[in-house]
């Protein structure tokens, strides 16, 4: 009895633990389900949000390009509202100009006249024997103020020493010369009844001389013994003729042989091949303009100087010799480097493949782009890309100290001008067609008049433009420091 109650108490205890051993073995697989149920959502939610960050991304991208978009575009139209204001006020002075002329011609001309008449009766009543005397009362008479021309007359004498007038004009007499003859067809006046015209020589002197020193026109009609308004107004028709003539033929991009040249010259230099040109964009201070005033708003002047400027824009490209071969003009001193060079010609022309396999380097305001060359931009650098910044920072110096040298030799750029904004891109373009003849004549730099140029260069919002600008400029510094062309003093 006692051995059958001992065989059912065990079989009761396997029971129970074959059923507590299926019960454990059934949670788990429930378990296990429920957790892959509650897994499976978080993947699912973890996706969804990676999707959403990317699209948000994406649509945040998209937005960034069509704000830029915007701005580029609403800053060519305030440009062009500039341009089209500018437009009607020379029409307006035009108009104004011709009543001018007329209203003295009228004068004149009833002034003859009048003379004419009065000495035709005086020979009749002689012939006739009337003795009867002139017709009393105040008569007109046309008058120039007798002016000092002591001071030009002495640097137009052939007597006068090359170094003085190389000091006055910022060039010697040959190339004075020469400039005058190049514009005697397009600059000379012929006498009238009522005055002589100025000379050509004059009138170039005039023009350049007030470039070179910057003076107010009230010390220019001193020095030539001309009216004040005269000279203001041969200043603006000589660099007009300068832009006219002489800029074809001395500002222009190079023929292929010419590049070719510039190409070994620069390699030369920097051991970095197919460079045809170097590039800087610099400001030139102006009076607060009557319209558009903060599209002219200079900040980082007017925080560098700690007072209010305002200033127009110059870029240009320069070969090894520092002679300009490419300009852009007059766009506003708020725009940065990159957008200047966005509205330019040079970067119509780049996207138009006419710049196809070369290089221009441009600073660290400018992005890298298939024609654009700049350093790179990244506070920490590697031996191979200080050795790359090294080599194109030399090239780059020549645009800087080309800028500095047009600066420091036409003395009308250092402060602010008082010619008219819309006149401005006359008068740089004479300034920088000046500047190449002077380079291409080795005319020198007095020390007195050299010039340290400083600019803000901003770094562009987006620096990289092309990927395989990108992938070439990794090349060229790769074979400068494996090539032993890369110098060694960033490891001084």
């Amino acid at each position: 009895m006692n051995e059958n109650k001992g065989y059912l108490g065990k079989r009761r205890r396997i029971d129970s633990e074959e059923e507590d051993g299926f019960l454990i073995h059934g949670e788990g697989g429930k378990k296990s389900k429920g957790l892959d149920e509650i897994i499976t959502p978080l993947l699912f939610l973890e996706e969804q949000g990676r999707n959403e960050v990317e699209d948000a991304e994406k649509s945040r991208t998209e937005e960034m390009v069509k704000l830029e978009e915007k701005r580029s575009r609403t800053m060519m139209d305030c440009y062009s509202g500039i341009q089209d204001s500018y437009n009607d006020a020379d029409r307006i002075d035009a108009t104004r100009r011709r009543k001018v002329r007329a209203n003295a011609l009228c004068a004149a001309t009833s002034v003859v006249s009048s003379v004419g008449i009065s000495s035709v009766d005086g020979s009749d009543s002689g012939t006739a024997g009337n003795d009867r005397p002139p017709a009393a009362g105040p008569q007109r008479r046309l008058w120039v103020k007798n002016r000092s021309k002591d001071w030009w007359d002495q640097c137009n004498s052939p007597d006068f020493p090359e170094e003085d007038f190389r000091k006055a004009f910022r060039m010697g007499k040959q190339t004075f010369e020469l400039i005058c003859n190049e514009l005697s067809s397009v600059v000379a006046k012929e006498n009238t009844m009522l005055r002589e015209a100025v000379p050509v020589r004059q009138r170039v002197a005039v023009c350049i001389w007030r470039l070179a020193t910057g003076e107010p026109l009230r010390l220019v009609s001193k020095k030539f013994g001309l009216g004040i308004s005269t000279c203001h107004k041969l200043v603006l028709e000589v660099c007009s003729a300068i832009k006219t003539v002489l800029m074809p033929k001395y500002l222009r991009w190079p023929e292929d042989e010419s590049l070719r040249r510039i190409e070994k010259e620069f390699e030369g230099i920097s051991g970095i091949p197919n460079v045809v040109g170097s590039m800087y964009t610099t400001h030139f201070p102006i009076i607060a303009p009557k319209i558009s005033v903060t599209a002219y708003f200079n900040t980082r002047h007017t925080e560098r100087n700690q007072k209010t400027s305002y200033s127009i824009t110059l870029q240009g490209v320069v070969d090894h010799r520092g002679v300009f071969t490419d300009v852009c003009i007059g766009y506003p001193g708020s725009m940065p480097d990159d957008k200047v060079l966005e509205n330019s010609t040079l970067y119509q022309r780049a996207n138009a493949g006419f710049y196809q396999g070369v290089w221009i380097v441009g600073g660290s305001g400018h992005p890298l782009m298939d024609l654009v060359l700049v350093p790179y931009a990244q506070s920490k650098l590697t031996w191979t890309q200080h050795a790359f910044n090294e080599r194109i920072g030399e090239i780059h110096r020549i645009a800087k100290d080309s800028f500095a040298r047009l600066k420091g030799r036409w003395g009308c750029l250092q402060k602010r001008t008082e010619v008219k904004l819309q006149d401005l891109p006359i008068v740089l373009g004479a300034c920088c067609v000046l500047h190449n003849i002077c380079e291409m004549r080795n005319e020198g730099l007095e020390p007195e008049h050299e010039f340290k140029i400083f600019d803000d260069e901003m770094v562009p919002e987006f620096g990289l433009r092309s990927m395989n600008a990108v992938r070439a400029r990794d090349a060229i510094a790769h074979n400068l420091l494996h090539h032993n062309l890369a110098g060694t003093s960033f490891l001084r």
